[in-house]
């Protein structure tokens, strides 16, 4: 997940920075609105963090630029904190509009419910995982895992059967189908192959029976 902070104030970038990465987001760093569209033409983020009173560009018009050719999330992070600034914040194409001082972990919380709000259970993180079902692309640690299309198919069976127990038999029939020439074993060695690179903890056994996707809710 690609977050780009736009803010000319090193200490400010940073702390947001800091946050961000503990929640395992990869981070860029503009520190004025020419440097932030050109990062912006250059690479494809999933959120951008603003602020407004930039050298060189301010952050309305960067706003401005970017929305017309991306809808990218954007939360405006500014010391600009009258109603007739926010207005015209979300009139240019704010999705959030966070005024300073500003409360880190209440930022860190804006920028997930706004993911939520705009990807939906497309992008998800579990643990060190982030999980694009869209693009198809999964990361742990933020290295890029490769997955098998029926590995991929596999995991989101997982996910959209999370928490629950789920028979060898009926993994096979519901990933597989009914007509697949093969029986219970295939899903063992794909099980296993999963816990290779994912890690051995999401996919639990359920001895005799089949696996249980567990993820804390």
């Amino acid at each position: 997940m690609k977050v780009l902070i736009v803010e000319d104030e090193e200490k400010i970038r940073w702390i947001i920075k800091d946050y961000l990465i503990e929640e395992n987001f990869e981070i860029s760093e503009a520190n004025d609105g020419e440097q932030a569209l050109d990062l912006f033409y250059k690479n494809k983020y999933n959120l951008i963090i603003l602020d407004w009173m930039l050298p060189k560009i301010e952050g309305i018009d960067v706003c401005k630029e970017i929305r017309k050719s991306s809808n990218v999330p954007i939360i405006m992070l500014t010391a600009k904190n009258l109603d007739n600034d926010q207005i015209k914040g979300f009139k240019n194409g704010a999705d959030e509009y966070i005024t300073k001082p500003f409360n880190p972990n209440l930022l860190v919380l804006r920028v997930k419910n706004l993911i939520k709000r705009c990807y939906g259970e497309e992008l998800i993180k579990i643990k060190n995982l982030m999980i694009d079902f869209n693009s198809k692309k999964i990361f742990k640690d933020k290295v890029e895992i490769k997955l098998a299309p029926k590995e991929f198919l596999l995991l989101w069976y997982f996910y959209k059967n999370k928490n629950i127990t789920l028979s060898r038999e009926k993994i096979l029939n519901d990933v597989w189908g009914f007509d697949y020439f093969g029986d219970e074993r295939t899903v063992d060695y794909h099980v296993k192959e999963l816990r290779k690179k994912l890690g051995k903890e999401l996919i639990k056994t359920r001895r005799n029976f089949g696996y249980i996707f567990e993820v804390s809710k």
